[in-house]
């Protein structure tokens, strides 16, 4: 026990100068701007038509489209309307509902 007790605070010792070492590099050194050219031939560029990926490209339009399978007709049921018993007011707060939609 005493032995892995001592790794333990072996590789803490070793991670905090680490870390001490990486915050003073970060607190004292200032890097330098400097100027940079970079010669670029003049081949280089005029983009190649061959690699560049916005080039238009020729769309067959010859082949038509597949019709899509008819579907079959649907049996339409009847909307059931929802009448009231008497066409007297409603009631305070109460909604009645004439047509299917329409309140």
């Amino acid at each position: 026990m005493p032995t892995l007790i001592r790794l333990i605070v072996i590789l803490l010792v070793l991670v905090g100068l680490g870390y001490g070492a990486m915050f003073a590099l970060v607190a004292m050194v200032q890097p330098r701007d400097k100027e940079v050219t970079i010669r670029i031939p003049a081949r280089e560029l005029v983009p190649s038509t061959q690699r560049d990926p916005l080039v238009r490209r020729e769309i067959n339009t010859t082949r038509q489209p597949e019709a899509p399978a008819a579907a079959p007709p649907a049996a339409e049921e009847p909307a059931l309307s929802v009448e009231p018993a008497s066409d007297a007011p409603a009631e305070e707060g109460e909604v009645v509902t004439r047509q299917q939609g329409i309140e």
